[in-house]
């Protein structure tokens, strides 16, 4: 006989019959949840729903989460009718202009001329977060959440209409009425625009700040996979919602199993809408075997798949408890083993139908407009809308009733969720000691990045209690960030012994730009800093942008971000990256960063050690802003003491050089650390040509822009001030800049006195294997070239300040070596 002879392998089939028998048992054995199950109607509740949400009441009940038995069937009974009737308003805000809480049919006039709204998605969403809203309702707490499908919004505001969870600027607006819905749909996609050009309506066609309890915009897809392991504090809980096509939009959410720890994270229960449509195409998940398919994935990536039934609120509420109590098992098993954890990560797969719920469900129309016309003027299309508009209706009294059972903040003394955790956290405020000035006599050469690397390790030492993180794609050693790795360590779920690694490491490294800089903007309440090769950073600017525009959302709407700024520190770059060949070459995120407003996006040039970590101490400063740092890693001239550094700083130039008094001719301006090295050369010839000039050193050229709105006149330069960096009497004006010239030209179009007197120097896009003095004589923005400009603008000839061999290099007449610098020993 075999050894296994006493093994019960059930079938599938078995496992059925089996479920399906134990919820006939608990309906018959208890009226109260029969009256549940079979009182839904849409949603549907099915046996094995039934079967997981009796479980999870008999547990809640035992531990006094709640009351007793019947107030949790109340609950799951008011989050079905207000699924529904949210479903109901969401086909209104795409089709109805004018609504109707009795639910009689519509007419053609009643209908928008222009229907327009993501539907199919909105529709799928509604039950998610309604069964969020009942997990809180059940358990007594008020979880955060993060939606990754931004453009899903709809379901969001319309659940929080219904339930009163609006934020204030919607509150004043919406009321559960026929005049505050028929506001409220005609505000959804109106376009209406105010006189200051912003939008009138306070809905948007993704998460705004005024979308109650909203985290991120999400009109980047794929990114909520990347922050939602990151961002909860421990004794904090975050529901995250995605969905398949976000999956395959972005890669690299399969690695949130290799970050999260219960010991210094909140929980987090990411559930998958799975409703298996993209646009106009099925998702890879959906051609390589559906569901099966993503359920082996997840395994395989160190995930454990939880599937339910992603048409039925209840199904997420069970869905949200499960992946807790499955987690903080998990937790305290790896408590008492005292060992490396083995946790897998628990992900909720939500099967759904494209815009279940309401004609169309399943097509590809689903994903905006599912009816096959416009009910305004297609009587067909109409007659669709209102039958299946009336298969949602709730009646008002039953709606009411349903909302008070679900809102039950005060009886368990939590906050409502458009106040949740992590949308509600108190500023941070760090400790910050003194920077680790240099002496700058002798213009001793060390490397800024050295700097950078000492005072971030001082900066944690000095807040035990901000959770540290450094977003690292590579390079840790190389990019001279040793005592930061060696105080941190990479993240690892396996140490290896001798290395700095551990399991609960503040160091994020993946070789997946995106991944690493949503680590650090994830830890939103911690103290942060991302690293990267210049030339790469380019990968992380949608992730940057979506956070840039949600908080500059959110102090228009008058809430100031609590989180400090966070330090991009773009290093390897441009000029002293050469050997990697051109496309380690490109100045691309600086000057896209500096598009952005200039009050959250600072672009900064640090020259030195001590500009480099005065604006680090100024990084941590500021709240929601951030920064994008190039820093030589190489090691460089200490030019600016410690005050020349701040004050730099402070107003975003610093005049180094006045040669000739009060009264300049010309003006040189250097940005980055190898452009002033070149033009203080150059000031040296102009000196022993007795030009009057003067050298600033501009450190953050968005200081000095035309400003685009009030915030950010706030931080530009006044006009007084630029009278005193570039008096008008000194038209001629030399610009040498890290970046490309053209960008950079448009920038400072305040400072451009015209083609004649104003020249621009900077990357032109040349490179390949190249020294420092190659890249900067490849470009044109050698020390020579800048004595050329500045003949130009000066209206002298260039061989006033240059000599022949010197101007033949220039005119790209000679090679430079061993004329405008030393050649190469072989």
């Amino acid at each position: 006989m075999s050894k296994n002879h006493n093994r019960h392998l059930e079938t599938p089939a078995a496992g059925q019959v089996r479920t399906r028998d134990r919820a006939a048992l608990y309906r018959g054995n208890e009226p109260a949840f029969a009256d549940w199950v079979l009182g839904a109607g849409l949603p549907a509740h099915d046996d094995l729903t039934q079967v997981r949400v009796h479980d999870m009441v008999d547990i809640l009940e035992r531990r006094g989460r709640v009351r007793d038995r019947a107030e949790a069937w109340r609950i799951l009974a008011a989050a079905d009718r207000i699924t529904k009737a949210a479903m109901w308003l969401v086909v209104h805000m795409t089709y109805a202009r004018n609504v109707r809480t009795d639910g009689t049919p519509l007419d053609a006039e009643d209908f928008k001329a222009g229907p327009d709204g993501h539907t199919g998605g909105s529709l799928n969403m509604v039950p998610a977060y309604v069964g969020y809203l009942a997990a809180n309702a059940l358990g007594g707490m008020t979880r955060s959440w993060l939606m990754g499908q931004g453009h899903c919004v709809a379901a969001i505001d319309a659940v929080n209409l219904i339930v009163n969870n609006m934020s204030s600027e919607q509150e004043n607006r919406y009321s559960f009425s026929d005049p505050g819905l028929t506001r409220f749909v005609r505000d959804f996609y109106s376009y209406e625009i105010t006189a200051e050009g912003r939008p009138a309506s306070a809905l948007g066609s993704h998460v705004n700040a005024h979308t109650a309890g909203g985290l991120i915009e999400g009109g980047y897809l794929g990114f909520a996979g990347l922050l939602y392991g990151h961002m909860p504090q421990p004794g904090e809980h975050l529901v995250a919602f995605m969905s398949d096509g976000a999956f395959e939009e972005q890669r690299g959410s399969d690695w949130a199993p290799r970050w999260w720890r219960s010991k210094d994270t909140g929980p987090v229960a990411p559930i998958m809408i799975a409703n298996g449509r993209r646009i106009d195409q099925r998702t890879t998940m959906a051609q390589s075997g559906g569901v099966d398919w993503f359920r082996r994935h997840l395994r395989l990536n160190g995930f454990d798949p939880i599937d339910l039934d992603g048409r039925d609120p209840a199904a997420f509420a069970w869905a949200i408890f499960e992946i807790e109590e499955r987690l903080a098992a998990d937790a305290l098993a790896v408590r008492e083993k005292d060992e490396a954890p083995a946790i897998r990560l628990h992900y909720g797969i939500a099967e759904t139908v494209k815009g279940f719920g309401f004609p169309g469900a399943g097509t590809n129309r689903a994903h905006n407009l599912p009816l096959e016309g416009n009910p305004r003027t297609d009587a067909a299309a109409r007659r669709d809308f209102n039958e299946g508009a009336a298969n949602l209706w709730v009646p008002p009294k039953d709606l009411s009733d349903a909302v008070l059972a679900l809102n039950n903040h005060d009886a368990s003394g939590r906050p409502k969720e458009r106040a949740h955790p992590l949308i509600s956290r108190p500023a941070v405020t760090p400790s910050l000691p003194e920077p680790p000035w240099h002496a700058s006599e002798g213009r001793r050469n060390v490397s800024p990045m050295e700097g950078l690397d000492q005072y971030f390790e001082a900066l944690v030492l000095a807040n035990p209690g901000l959770r540290a993180r450094v977003g690292n794609p590579d390079e840790m050693r190389s990019n001279r960030m040793n005592a930061t790795l060696d105080l941190l360590k990479h993240r690892v779920t396996a140490p290896e012994p001798g290395m700095p690694e551990s399991e609960t490491g503040g160091v994020i490294t993946a070789l997946n730009e995106e991944a690493v800089i949503c680590a650090v903007l994830g830890n939103k309440s911690g103290l942060n800093l991302a690293v990267s090769y210049e030339a790469f950073a380019t990968k992380m600017l949608g992730a940057l942008r979506q956070d840039l525009i949600f908080t500059r959302q959110l102090i228009a709407a008058g809430r100031q971000p609590y989180w400090l700024g966070l330090p991009v520190v773009l290093t390897s770059h441009t000029w002293e990256n050469g050997k990697n060949e051109l496309s380690h070459q490109d100045t691309t995120a600086a000057e896209t960063m500096w598009a952005e407003m200039s009050d959250l996006s600072r672009v900064v040039f640090p020259v030195d050690w001590n500009s480099a970590v005065a604006c680090l101490r100024d990084v941590f400063r500021s709240h929601g802003a951030i920064w994008t740092m190039v820093v030589p890693k190489r090691e460089v001239p200490d030019v600016l003491s410690p005050e020349l550094a701040q004050r730099a700083l402070a107003d975003g130039a610093v005049c180094l050089r006045d040669v000739g008094g009060d009264d300049p001719e010309l003006i040189l301006v250097a940005i980055g650390a190898y452009q002033l090295a070149e033009t203080l050369t150059a000031s040296d010839r102009l000196k022993e040509k007795s030009v009057r000039h003067r050298v600033i050193v501009m450190v953050e050229p968005g200081r000095f822009r035309s400003t685009r709105d009030d915030h950010e006149a706030k931080m530009t330069a006044s006009d007084a001030t630029l009278e005193i960096f570039f008096p008008e009497t000194a038209g001629a004006r030399v610009f040498v800049a890290h970046t490309r010239p053209e960008p950079l030209c448009g920038l400072l179009r305040r400072l451009d006195t015209g083609l004649r007197k104003s020249k621009f120097l900077g990357f032109c896009g040349r490179g390949g294997t190249l020294d420092t003095n190659g890249m900067l004589f490849a470009n044109r923005s050698s020390w020579a070239h800048v004595l050329a400009a500045a003949a130009d603008v000066t209206g002298r000839r260039a061989l006033d300040f240059l000599t022949e061999a010197e101007f033949d290099a220039v005119q790209g007449r000679r090679a430079p070596a061993g004329v405008l610098f030393k050649g190469h020993d072989v």
